[in-house]
């Protein structure tokens, strides 16, 4: 077995490199690909996704497997196998049934589809034209409802397309988790609405140098972990993570002059990806010990960095006076009136932007698009509408265009559907995971206010990143903190915080 054990893991990796060599060339396309390059990218990415798509589920990877597996139950041949090659097993199998499922000329055509998709996304964009983007939307999702089917699924197709994302959830334990979320969110949102003493955050939309922005944003992930021998940031039109393998690992994000909260926490919010992809065993690439837990875990990790630390109050008593030497414009601005500024709540309508308390708010909501996309047959022509009407229940705002609206998100352009949920699953995961590592470490918030970062770096080492993906999801926060996933800590935190910043009764 351990022969065979050695061969199946060499084609794990070396189809983890084929998959690296892709996201590479994706990198290259939201960065510094010529305009004119498109149309033959999108070729180059269909050959690609093609190529890794035979090594996963070609001839030499299905005998290698089934000497270990049984193909159609999943069973493991050998009996005496240890707990974690059994959990090896049993997950390269399922990633592989999923994939083997599809078919190549399926897979084929969807990457090529999405490629030209996310190119025309951004013109549209740009244009405030959704009738130019609606009909690959369209393709995109009727293959998106093929995909399900070929997956297949118990209650509902979605259920199929959401497990990718955010294994062992479904549409009905998500339901149940938002609807307990919602109900306090907006309870919440209600009180910051009533309060009689709000931050004024006009100073942050003042003129802040965009080279020290930049210089700043990268001097404070630096601090927090990030391994810039491991990594490097560049501009793209939507912040985003590429990890290739733990010692290439890179970010993005957007600068703007008048608005110096986009891209510092865009930055930290990025590097908390980063970090966790740093974080996973690079012995163990190209299998699921070397991958991330999920995606909703994933977004733990940005979500902590970004928010309960970055927005923290002990963080900034560190970092303000590095900020203040860099921007004069803040000079006479005291630090606890900082914080204030930067957790100002008003509900908006671009979901990278939104606050704490509001961000989930646009998670829920295109989340139930989704399901009426997949599960109801919803018409692509209906979106704008359909986006503009849960926008206004959901946020009390509507947007005067698709660009601010419908098309404010790269995702479905990208053949991502069923991934949306994992954004705000990813904020209950956090408030979990961050109450443990301060009862681990009762003088926690003493050691991030003298600028000591490690603490809970080495936290999340231990307990998440060098895990992989050996629990899932529900099993991991279960496991890290002793209690099941709930929104109650999340809720908990957010009002704590706010009753204070908003001085609440």
């Amino acid at each position: 077995m351990k022969e065979d054990l050695k061969v199946l893991k060499d084609l794990l990796k070396e189809y983890a490199k084929a998959e690296s060599v892709q996201a590479l060339v994706q990198w290259d396309q939201e960065t510094y690909m010529p305009e004119k390059a498109g149309e033959f990218r999108s070729e180059q990415l269909a050959w690609l996704s093609a190529l890794a798509h035979e090594i996963h589920t070609g001839k030499r990877f299905k005998n290698a497997l089934e000497k270990l597996v049984d193909l159609n139950t999943g069973h493991i041949l050998n009996d005496e196998s240890d707990e974690e090659t059994t959990r090896l097993l049993h997950l390269v199998w399922k990633d592989y049934h999923y994939a083997s499922v599809l078919p190549a000329s399926f897979v084929e055509e969807f990457s090529r589809l999405t490629s030209q998709s996310q190119q025309v996304w951004a013109k549209a964009r740009v244009n405030n034209d959704f009738k130019a983007f609606q009909p690959y939307l369209e393709k995109i999702v009727d293959m998106c409802r093929k995909q399900a089917d070929y997956y297949g699924y118990t209650t509902t197709p979605y259920d199929a397309l959401m497990e990718q994302y955010e294994p062992g959830m479904t549409t009905e334990t998500v339901t149940a988790l938002f609807s307990e979320l919602k109900e306090g969110l907006i309870k919440l949102l209600d009180n910051i609405k009533n309060s009689g003493d709000k931050p004024d955050d006009h100073l942050l939309k003042k003129s802040f140098d965009t080279a020290h922005q930049w210089a700043f944003g990268l001097e404070v992930v630096q601090k927090l972990g990030y391994d810039m021998s491991r990594g490097r940031q560049d501009r793209s039109a939507h912040p985003f993570t590429t990890g290739f393998h733990p010692t290439d690992v890179r970010i993005t994000t957007r600068v703007f002059e008048n608005d110096m909260k986009s891209a510092f926490f865009s930055t930290v919010h990025e590097a908390g990806h980063a970090m966790y992809e740093q974080g996973l065993p690079p012995e163990h690439f190209g299998t699921p010990f070397g991958q991330a837990a999920s995606y909703g875990i994933h977004e733990s990790q940005s979500r902590l960095w970004e928010n309960m630390i970055g927005r923290s109050l002990s963080f900034w008593k560190h970092f303000y006076p590095r900020l203040k030497e860099l921007f004069p414009v803040l000079q006479n601005t005291l630090v606890d009136d900082f914080y204030r500024m930067i957790n100002t709540v008003e509900p908006s309508l671009i979901r990278v932007e939104a606050d704490e308390v509001t961000y989930s708010l646009h998670i829920m909501l295109r989340f139930e698009i989704e399901k009426m996309l997949i599960n109801d047959g919803l018409n692509v022509s209906d979106l704008p509408e359909i986006w503009n009407e849960k926008m206004k229940e959901y946020l009390g705002v509507v947007p005067p265009d698709d660009k601010m609206g419908v098309m404010q998100d790269v995702h479905w352009s990208m053949g991502a559907v069923g991934y949306f949920p994992s954004y705000a699953l990813g904020n209950l995961y956090a408030a979990q995971f961050l109450n443990q590592a301060v009862k681990d470490h009762p003088d926690f918030w003493d050691i991030i206010r003298a600028g000591e970062f490690t603490i809970l770096l080495n936290w999340l080492r231990k307990n998440v990143h060098t895990l992989g993906r050996r629990k899932d999801p529900l099993d991991l926060v279960k496991s890290v903190t002793g209690e099941k996933l709930s929104p109650q800590p999340f809720l908990k935190y957010l009002n704590e915080k706010y009753k204070v910043i908003y001085k609440l009764l």
